[in-house]
């Protein structure tokens, strides 16, 4: 049989503590840490722990160049080799096992490793931030000043201020008050539905195609209102639509080749009020979900933040790595490339929902994992890296908002 490793794997030396109660009776603290290994491959999802022999044997041969595994069962162990084939470390030629599978479809991506390594092991599911923040108490200035000590500085110390170019003073514009209107929206009302012209027209100013070209033959590039890396444009925006004018709540895809809505079959099963978590669809036939399901499903999303799961429209930026990556193949700086195509995306529709006299918000809390398994991603080929979104305001300041020149509240 011929074997080889996985593409990437990257091994993680990590202290795990646990109780032991022995150790309290005598004397200790009950609490005992333990070294243990954790490989971390992107084409898993999740960590896996590994024993010191399964180390050496993943440290003993390569991604790329298919080996006997007699000789690994010598060297290493026969159990070794064994529980690293069932875990999906290793891989044997001409097998059809769904991990040698997820395997060889990760390694036509072009992924960075490292960059790769950082992605998949970054995202989260079911996580509530505010309650995890509260419980930590440092959900309040007071709290992060006892457990951190003084913040950092706003502006760095000035290093010899003598030297320093003064500029002039400039006149404010529109333009000008339309930025300092921008503040980020916690406050929605939720009876208020967004008008359809509105909304169609920020997903055309924001996502929408401004022109397109064709560089070579069967390859067509679009300009957006944002810049992008390679001018490949690599986002699709997915929907979560609560209140639009003539659109009915559902989970959507924004095509940007015809300015249309892509009804997306939800693969989950309809989320309940209070659900932490997505979970699987099962046996069950999808349906469409009731506007409480969406608002759950919406609260998931964006990890508990509760303000931000009532406004009106959420935008889920998920770039597909493969048409940054095609052009950028194992590049250092692609992977970043697309945390700022979302970046630049999630601001123009900042600016382009508050001209348009909506809240917008944009936040990196969110429970990445539960949102590729409601729309159908593979989390190393397309994945959500922030969610945003947009709607009218409510007429009272119940939940703080930062908006130090008052352009917002009061009302």
């Amino acid at each position: 049989m011929l074997i080889r490793r996985c593409a990437v794997v990257w091994l993680e030396p990590r202290e795990v503590a646990h109780f032991e109660l022995d150790d309290l009776l005598a004397g200790g603290t009950g609490v005992v840490s333990r070294l243990t290994w954790f490989a971390h491959a992107p084409h898993l999802g999740a960590a896996i722990e590994v024993d010191a022999a399964q180390v050496a044997a993943l440290g003993g041969l390569g991604p790329v160049d298919w080996i006997e595994r007699d000789g690994l069962d010598a060297r290493f162990g026969g159990d070794a080799v064994d529980a690293l084939l069932d875990a999906g470390l290793l891989h044997a030629e001409a097998t059809d096992a769904s991990l040698a599978q997820a395997d060889a479809e990760f390694r036509e991506q072009g992924w960075h490793p490292p960059a790769a390594v950082a992605h998949m092991a970054a995202r989260w599911e079911g996580i509530d931030g505010p309650k995890g923040m509260a419980e930590a108490d440092v959900d309040s200035n007071e709290g992060l000043l006892r457990q951190h000590g003084l913040r950092p500085p706003p502006v760095a110390p000035a290093i010899a201020p003598e030297t320093h170019v003064a500029l002039p003073r400039i006149e404010r514009d529109d333009f000008d008050a339309l930025l300092d209107t921008r503040t980020t929206c916690r406050n929605y009302d939720t009876q208020a539905v967004v008008p359809l012209a509105t909304f169609s027209q920020l997903l055309a100013r924001v996502f929408g195609a401004r022109g397109i070209g064709h560089p070579a033959p069967g390859f067509d590039v679009y300009k957006r209102t944002s810049p992008s890396g390679g001018a490949l444009h690599p986002t699709d925006c997915f929907l979560v639509v609560q209140r639009v004018q003539g659109i009915a709540p559902g989970l959507y895809r924004y095509r940007i080749d015809s300015h249309a809505l892509e009804p997306v079959l939800p693969c989950i099963a309809p989320p309940q009020p209070g659900d932490l978590r997505t979970h699987a669809l099962g046996d069950a036939t999808s349906r469409a979900w009731s506007a409480d399901e969406l608002c759950a499903f919406a609260r998931i999303a964006v990890a508990g933040q509760d303000f931000f799961a009532d406004a009106a429209v959420l935008c889920v930026l998920a770039p597909r790595f493969h048409r940054n990556f095609w052009k950028y193949r194992n590049h250092a700086k692609a992977y970043r490339v697309c945390v700022l195509d979302v970046g630049h995306l999630s601001q123009t529709l900042q600016l382009c929902a508050t001209e348009a006299g909506l809240g917008p918000f944009v936040t990196g809390a969110i429970n990445e994992i539960d949102l590729e398994c409601a729309f159908g991603m593979t989390g190393y080929a397309q994945s959500p890296l922030v969610v945003c979104g947009f709607g009218p305001r409510a007429d009272t300041l119940a939940t703080s908002e930062f908006d130090p020149n008052r352009k917002i509240w009061p009302r």
